[in-house]
C-alpha cells in the first residue's frame, strides 16, 4: 500500500496576496494573467461583497450559495456583458452564450446529441486517435523533447475530425491547431477597454491578433457546413450519422423546429475551440502532474495495461484511476476558471446582500483550491476522486464543467476522450519535465501552462515499472 505519510506534490501556482491590489495594478494583472489577482482571503472565506474596478462584485466559494445562483433562483443570473465581450460574437447565437427562450430551445435540441449512448458510440473513434498519436510518438528518437500542449491539441482535433465530423476538418491539423492557439492567446487576453467598459466600435488592440483565426475558423465551418449539406441533398442515407449531421437534423422536440443556419455556425464553432481547448487542457496538465508522482504514474501504467487488453465499449468504465487524475487535474488548474454572472434583481448569499447590478463572480481556480472545502487543497492527490472518496465532494465545490441546467453538455464526452487518450499514452510512455521549466499556468479563458510543456519523452517497451509502495492487488484487474 502507498504511505499516506508522504505529502502530496504541490504543483506550481501564483501566490495569493496579503491584501489587494491597487486599481491600476489590477489592470496590468488583469491583462497578464487574471489567476494573479486574488487574495489569501479569497481562499479562506465563504463569500467577499466590495467594490472593484468592474462594479460591485461578489466572489462566491460557499456550495449552497452557488446553487442558489445556478440552479435554484438561476432566473435572477444572467451572463454579463464583460463575458459576451470576451468571448466574441462568433459564439454568441450558440449553446454557450445564448439566453432565455433561445437558450432553452437549443438545449432541448442539442440534448439527443450528447446522450450516453452517443457518447460511447464515440470510444472506439477516440481510441483510434491515440492509438495513431503513439505509433507517431513511437517513431521519434527516445529521449527527445516534445511539447506536450500543442501535441494534445492535435490529438484532440484528430478525435473531433473522427467524430463531431466524421468526414474530417478539411484542414491540415498542425495548421488548425495553431489557429485554435492564437484565437485563445488572444480572445483570452482581457483587454482594458472591455473591464472599463468602453464602447464596442471602439478597436481592442489586445485582440487584433485574433482576427486572422477568426478568418480561418468562418472558412471551416462554411466549407464544412455546405460540403455536408450538399452530401445529405445528393445522398442522406450514405451521410455520416456524426454530430454535424444531427446538428443540420435536430428539432426541438417540442415544437419541430430546427437550428437557424447561424445557430449551427456557432455551435460548432463552440465544439471546434471551446470544446477541442478544454479537453486538450485537461490532458496536458494530467501529464504534468504525472511528472512529479512515481506513484500515479505506474498506477496508471498497470490500470492502462488491464483495461485496454479488453472491448472497447468498456473503457470509460474501467479507467477509473486515469479519470481519477483527470478530475484532480481539472481540480488543480479547471479548463475554464472562472464563471460570472450579473443580478436582475437583489437577493440574499451566504449571509451577504447582492443588490441588483452586481456581478457574482464564481471562480473555479479559487473554489477548487479553497481552504474550507478541501483538504491539502494545493497538493496533488487523485485519491479523492476514487469512488468512497469522490461521493463525498460538495456537487458545488467542484465545477469543472459549470452547474446547474448550464453544466457543459459535452462533459461526458471530454471526460471519455481525455480518459482513453490519456490511457494510450501512459500505457507506452513516460515523461520528464525539461530541466528548468516551470509550469505556471496562465488564464486565457481557459488556463494554459505558460511557455507550454516541454518534457522528455520515454518509452515503457513492453514493461512497467512499479514502485513497492504500490504493488499488489489492482482494483482495474
Amino acid at each position: 500500500m502507498p504511505d499516506r505519510s508522504i505529502e502530496p506534490p504541490r504543483p506550481p501556482a501564483p501566490r495569493p496576496h496579503d491584501v489587494p491590489l491597487g486599481t491600476f495594478a489590477t489592470l496590468r494583472v488583469l491583462r497578464r494573467n487574471p489567476i494573479e489577482t486574488w487574495t489569501k482571503a479569497h481562499f479562506e472565506w465563504p463569500i467577499l461583497v466590495g467594490p472593484t474596478i468592474l462594479g460591485t462584485i461578489a466572489v462566491v466559494n460557499d456550495p449552497a450559495a452557488i446553487r442558489r445562483v445556478f440552479v435554484d433562483n438561476a432566473a435572477n443570473y444572467r451572463k454579463d456583458a464583460l463575458q459576451k465581450r470576451v468571448l466574441g460574437p462568433g459564439l454568441s447565437e450558440g449553446l454557450l452564450e445564448a439566453e432565455g427562450d433561445n437558450w432553452r430551445v437549443q438545449r432541448r435540441t442539442l440534448a439527443p446529441l450528447f446522450t450516453p449512448k452517443m457518447v460511447s458510440s464515440f470510444a472506439g473513434a477516440t481510441a483510434a486517435a491515440a492509438e495513431d498519436l503513439v505509433a507517431r510518438w513511437l517513431r521519434l528518437r527516445e529521449g527527445r523533447i516534445v511539447d506536450i500542449q500543442p501535441e494534445m491539441a492535435r490529438v484532440t482535433l484528430d478525435i473531433l475530425g473522427r467524430t463531431i465530423f466524421s468526414d474530417g476538418l478539411g484542414r491540415d491539423l498542425d495548421r488548425f491547431a495553431a489557429a485554435i492557439n492564437r484565437y485563445f492567446a488572444n480572445v483570452g487576453r482581457l483587454d482594458p477597454f472591455d473591464l472599463l467598459d468602453f464602447p464596442e466600435w471602439l478597436p481592442r488592440l489586445t485582440k487584433l491578433g485574433s482576427s486572422a483565426a477568426e478568418k480561418f475558423f468562418a472558412s471551416v465551418v462554411e466549407t464544412l457546413v455546405a460540403r455536408r449539406k450538399r452530401l445529405l441533398a445528393k445522398d442522406k442515407a450514405g451521410a455520416p450519422r456524426d454530430i454535424l449531421t444531427l446538428l443540420l437534423e435536430a428539432q426541438d422536440p417540442e415544437t419541430g423546429a430546427g437550428l437557424s443556419d447561424t445557430e449551427v455556425k456557432a455551435n460548432i464553432l463552440t465544439f471546434i475551440g471551446a470544446g477541442h481547448e478544454t479537453t486538450a487542457n485537461a490532458l496536458t496538465w494530467s501529464l504534468f502532474l504525472l511528472t512529479l508522482s512515481e506513484e500515479w504514474r505506474a498506477r496508471l501504467a498497470l490500470e492502462a495495461s488491464a483495461v485496454l487488453s479488453g472491448p472497447v465499449e468498456d473503457y470509460a468504465a474501467r479507467l477509473v484511476e486515469t479519470k481519477a487524475v483527470i478530475e484532480e487535474a481539472m481540480r488543480l488548474y479547471p479548463p475554464v476558471a472562472s464563471m460570472s454572472r450579473q443580478a436582475i434583481g437583489p437577493d440574499d448569499l451566504a449571509g451577504k446582500r447582492i443588490r441588483k447590478g452586481s456581478l457574482v463572480m464564481v471562480s473555479q481556480w479559487v473554489l477548487h483550491r479553497h481552504r474550507l472545502l478541501w483538504d491539502k487543497p494545493d497538493c496533488f492527490d487523485p485519491r479523492r476522486f476514487l469512488p468512497g472518496s469522490r461521493e463525498k465532494i460538495d456537487r458545488f465545490a467542484y465545477l469543472p464543467f459549470g452547474a446547474g441546467p448550464r453544466v457543459c453538455i459535452g462533459a461526458s464526452f471530454s471526460l471519455q476522450e481525455a480518459a482513453i487518450v490519456l490511457a494510450y499514452i501512459m500505457r507506452s510512455f513516460s515523461f520528464e519535465l525539461k530541466k528548468d521549466h516551470v509550469a505556471m499556468p496562465v488564464q486565457r479563458i481557459t488556463l494554459r501552462p505558460k511557455g507550454g510543456l516541454p518534457m522528455i519523452l520515454r518509452w515503457r517497451g513492453n514493461r512497467v515499472e512499479v514502485p513497492a509502495a504500490v504493488a499488489g492487488p489492482h482494483p482495474s484487474g
